[in-house]
């Protein structure tokens, strides 16, 4: 599969042409080459049969010769075949080169978006993204596919036809092709609004696709909130906008084959004129009008096609500026150039003096701590206070502005970015499930685990107490976003991947804040086995479940304002024990 990394120039035309070329076409040169051997052969039959019509015409029709009519008539007949025949082949050719060298296309884009970095995915909805990698892929591929196979047969057609209107007059290949000097202006013109047109067309598309996916993804909140009208009108402007582009796109790629078929017309009066006084005085014979005429309409043909490519090649220009915008969006974040190896034995982390601001919010002011190997620290405060900003720090989905972030005794930009992020397992509040079945979920890919080993997490993060309750136990789907299984199932899902994985360090992002009593009983001695011997860091809004942490750091605007064990935060009277107080009140209250 192409590896594209590369700087990509923004250019236009036939530049942009040798980069499909160079990038993913090139490693098809052989299919491509005998493709390109049969348009020829294809395009050049057309020549050879506007040929054979002045000995028909001469021959046959007028001298009445019947051993003529055999042999033209046989010509004839190998000139449909081997049209058929080549065309047919070719076709197949292009095809399987035009759907390999697009997968390769896709696969390229989607391995470079999903390297880059979080900052980029907070800005562009996934929406968006679905309609660069499918969209903008597609509409580039339609044209080249018919740029290379229609383009190539079409453009040895026309020379080959051409060669055979020279042949019979010169003077008359130059009379009907007087009105192409007047054609010049208006298709260039044409060219630049389909491309204006095509650029606001593909904007349009990821905006409709983003609308879409919102949608789908956010049904039961538009059901609760009453918002399908809303939601309906809002994509109705967006397709009416859509329907206006494209038919202002369909314009102007009409005009381009309109003007070319004018100037047929104006060259072929012009011709019937001239030649036709020719033949009247018989300078010149029916049969060698019959092939001029028939070699100049046939070549008319081709030539509006190739002109009418040119429009399409402009829609395909404004969806490769898009993809090449995309393909030179490089991450920030990268594995340094020299890594260094950290001791993955017994992580120790350490924060020192790290400020991170999104633009003008500060959101980290000069946090330093550290967590010891093997032991679990806690991180709690109100919301907005810079919690779950550290587990992004210490993952590197963001790097600091200032500071120091040590892993296992080394700077965590000096480690390799892979390494790094596998010494993590996070279990959030959120587990994020895929459509697959509970096995692939826990599995992530994986074929290096036993069925033993499998067993031993799954009964180790309670998995195994509702398997039994599935349809299909293990291999039962769990749904869009783990839709079929409940908020304590999709929990223990993920907890036995985190378990799977065992890596020295856990991140526990409010782990069990939205699950009733029941089910946070039972991901809570999930996550106790889990954490066990781990450096364990644990995002918590309820103080209950972080009590025996070995050491809790106190969080307000992006500070660390108090550090201690729970019984030591507690008889310091500070903000730990309003925080404390305030939930104790709030739980008595609840009773």
């Amino acid at each position: 599969m192409s590896n594209q990394r590369g700087e990509i120039p923004f250019a236009k035309g036939w530049p942009l042409f040798r980069w499909l070329w160079s990038t993913y076409l090139f490693k098809y040169r052989i299919y491509v080459i005998a493709a390109m051997v049969l348009m020829s052969i294809e395009g050049s039959m057309l020549g050879f049969l506007s040929y054979t019509l002045k000995p028909m015409f001469d021959l046959v029709f007028v001298d009445g010769n019947r051993d003529a009519m055999k042999w033209v008539g046989i010509a004839i007949l190998v000139i449909f075949c081997t049209r058929g025949l080549t065309g047919a082949l070719q076709k197949l050719l292009m095809t399987y080169v035009g759907q390999h060298s697009v997968a390769d296309m896709r696969i390229d884009l989607l391995n470079h978006v999903m390297q880059l970095d979080t900052t980029f995915h907070a800005t562009h909805p996934p929406g968006h993204l679905m309609a660069r990698v499918e969209g903008d892929v597609n509409g580039i591929s339609s044209v080249w596919k018919a740029l290379i196979s229609g383009a190539g047969r079409d453009f040895v057609a026309l020379i080959a036809l051409m060669f055979v209107a020279i042949r019979v007059d010169w003077v008359w290949t130059a009379i009907a092709l007087i009105g192409a000097p007047l054609a010049v202006s208006p298709l260039l013109l044409a060219q630049k609004y389909v491309r204006r047109r095509a650029r606001e067309s593909r904007e349009v598309a990821s905006q409709v696709t983003t609308r879409l996916d919102e949608v789908f993804h956010g049904i039961n909140q538009i059901k609760l909130n009453a918002l399908e009208d809303y939601q309906a009108d809002r994509y109705v402007g967006l397709q009416l906008q859509s329907v206006q582009l494209a038919m202002r796109t369909t314009v102007g790629r009409a005009v381009i084959p309109a003007l070319v078929d004018i100037m047929a017309g104006l060259g072929f009066v012009a011709v019937l004129f001239y030649g036709g006084g020719e033949i009247i005085r018989g300078d010149k014979t029916i049969g060698d009008f019959m092939s001029f005429f028939t070699a100049m309409t046939l070549a008319f043909e081709p030539l509006r096609r190739l002109a009418g490519m040119g429009g399409g090649w402009q829609v395909a220009i404004a969806s490769l500026e898009r993809v090449q915008h995309l393909f030179n969006t490089k991450p920030s974040i990268t594995t340094p150039a020299r890594p260094k190896k950290a001791d993955v034995d017994r992580p120790e982390i350490v924060m020192d003096d790290v400020h991170l601001a999104y633009g003008e919010l500060p959101v980290l002011r000069g946090v330093s701590f550290t967590a010891k190997a093997g032991k679990t620290t806690a991180l709690v405060g109100p919301s907005g206070a810079g919690k779950s900003t550290i587990f992004n720090v210490l993952t590197r989905l963001i790097d600091p502005q200032t500071g120091e972030v040590r892993i296992g005794g080394q700077k965590s930009l000096d480690i390799n970015l892979a390494e790094l992020r596998g010494m993590f397992s996070v279990v959030t509040q959120d587990a994020l499930l895929f459509d697959e079945t509970v096995r692939d979920n826990v599995l992530l890919g994986r074929t290096d685990v036993t069925e033993d080993q499998l067993r031993s997490v799954l009964d180790a993060a309670y998995v195994s107490n509702f398997l039994d309750q599935l349809s299909d136990g293990l291999d039962t789907p769990c749904g869009p976003r783990g839709s079929n299984l409940s908020g304590g199932q999709r929990q223990r899902v993920a907890i036995a991947r985190a378990l799977l994985r065992d890596t020295p360090i856990l991140l526990l992002d409010e782990a069990t804040s939205a699950l009733d009593t029941r089910s946070e009983t039972v991901v809570q001695a999930a996550l106790e086995r889990l954490s066990r011997d781990r450096t364990t860091l644990v995002i918590a809004h309820r103080l209950s479940t972080v009590q025996n942490a070995d050491n809790i750091l106190v969080m307000d605007r992006g500070r660390i304002v108090e550090q201690g064990s729970h019984d030591d935060l507690l008889a310091k009277g500070g903000s730990y024990h309003d925080l404390y107080n305030m939930q104790f009140r709030s739980n008595e209250g609840e009773e």
